[in-house]
C-alpha cells in the first residue's frame, strides 16, 4: 500500500511516499480504507517536532490524524458486522506512529465512528480535531451543559474568534445546532463571508477600532462563552464584551501566548479555561464524538464554500504541498483525496 512517512523533524521535505505492507488489525482494532484524509495545524507542527514527540518508538511516521473511509477488516474482538461500514476517524496518529496519510490505517474500534451514507467523506474528514475541539469549548462553561444537543445552549450567546478557521467553523455550527445566538470575529470581508455562511448571526472585523461596541450592540447583556483562537491579541476585545460568569476558552495562542489579565476579569468571575483536545478526558472525550456524531446525522455539520469552508484537495503524493498550505493559513479545509 502507498504510504507517506517522516523519520526526521523539519519542514515538508522530510515527507516522502513509500509502498508498506499491509497492515492486520489486532484486538479491538478496526483497518480503515482511507479514502480522504484531513490535515490540521498539529500536523505540520508534530512533523517539525520530529518522530521522538509523535511516537518515542517509531522510526516512520505517517502523518495526520483525522480521517474518513470505510473499515474492511476487524480484528479479534469487533464485530465483524462493521466490515464495510463508512467512517470517521479522529487521533488517529495520537501518540501512535500511523496516521491517515496512507491507504489503510488499523486503530481502536472506538476511534472509526460510523459516518452516515448522506455525509461526504470530505466532511469526515473534517470533524476529529476541529470539531472535538469545538465541542470541549462549548462544555466547560461553569452552569452550562456537557453535552450538546438541539436547545442545550439555548439563552447562551457564543462569541467565535477566528470564525472562517476550521476550529471556528465547526464551533459556529454545532453552536447554532445547540440553540446558541452566535456571533463571530474575522480579519477580512471574504472571512466575514465565510463565518456568515456557516451559520454566524452577526459578523465583526476585530481589527476596528468599535468591534467591542459592535458585539455589545448584539449582546447587550455580554458573551457567555468567547471560543478563543488568540487569546493574547484579543485580550483587551475579550474583556470588553464577555459577561459577568463568562468562559474565554482558549485552544490556541495564535499571535502569542503572553495573556494579560484585567481586573475586571477577576470583578465579574470571568473564567479562563484551555483546551488541548488529545488530553480531553476520555468520558468527556466520548460523549464529544457521540454529539458530534448526532450534529452529522442531523445534517447540522457540513463543509464546502457554500457551508464556510472551502475545501482545497490534494492527491497523496503531495501531501508536502497539503501540508505547507495550512501552515501558511489557508482559508477552508485541506483535504489529501487517496482515491486518486
Amino acid at each position: 500500500m502507498r504510504a507517506i512517512v517522516y523519520s526526521e523533524a523539519g519542514g515538508s521535505e522530510v515527507l516522502r511516499l513509500v509502498e508498506r505492507p499491509e497492515p492486520e488489525p489486532g484486538p479491538g482494532e478496526v483497518r480503515v480504507r482511507i479514502h480522504v484524509s484531513g490535515v490540521n495545524p498539529t500536523d505540520w507542527k508534530a512533523r517539525r517536532r520530529g518522530p521522538a514527540w509523535q511516537s518515542p518508538e517509531a522510526r516512520e511516521v505517517v502523518p495526520n490524524q483525522d480521517g474518513a473511509g470505510v473499515v474492511d477488516a476487524v480484528g479479534e474482538g469487533v464485530d465483524p458486522g462493521r466490515i464495510g461500514e463508512r467512517v470517521w476517524v479522529w487521533e488517529a496518529a495520537w501518540q501512535r506512529a500511523h496516521g491517515t496519510a496512507q491507504e489503510l490505517v488499523c486503530l481502536p474500534s472506538r476511534q472509526a465512528v460510523r459516518l452516515p451514507d448522506e455525509a461526504s467523506f470530505e466532511l469526515g474528514a473534517s470533524l476529529g480535531i476541529p470539531a472535538l475541539t469545538a465541542h470541549r469549548c462549548l462544555t466547560v462553561h461553569e452552569g452550562g451543559p456537557s453535552a450538546l444537543t438541539p436547545g442545550a445552549l439555548a439563552g447562551t450567546t457564543v462569541l467565535v474568534a477566528g470564525g472562517a478557521g476550521a476550529v471556528g467553523h465547526a464551533a459556529i455550527q454545532l453552536a447554532r445546532w445547540a440553540g446558541a445566538h452566535v456571533l463571530a470575529t474575522v480579519s477580512s470581508d471574504e472571512k466575514a463571508r465565510l463565518a456568515r455562511a456557516a451559520g454566524a448571526e452577526h459578523v465583526v472585523r476585530y481589527r476596528s477600532e468599535d468591534a467591542a461596541q459592535q458585539v455589545l450592540a448584539r449582546a447587550p447583556g455580554g458573551v457567555n462563552v468567547v471560543v478563543e483562537v488568540a487569546p493574547a491579541a484579543n485580550a483587551a476585545l475579550d474583556a470588553a464584551v464577555v459577561a459577568p460568569c463568562a468562559t474565554v476558552a482558549v485552544y490556541a495562542v495564535d499571535g502569542g501566548a503572553e495573556l494579560p489579565i484585567s481586573w475586571s476579569l477577576m470583578q465579574r468571575n470571568v473564567a479562563y479555561r484551555f483546551v488541548l483536545v488529545y488530553t480531553v478526558p476520555a468520558e468527556a472525550k466520548d460523549r464529544a464524538v457521540a454529539d458530534v456524531s448526532a450534529a452529522v446525522a442531523d445534517g447540522a455539520l457540513a463543509v464546502g464554500e457554500e457551508a464556510g469552508l472551502p475545501l482545497h484537495r490534494y492527491p497523496l503524493e503531495r501531501t508536502g504541498d497539503a501540508h505547507d498550505a495550512v501552515e501558511a493559513g489557508a482559508v477552508g479545509k485541506v483535504v489529501i483525496d487517496l482515491t486518486r
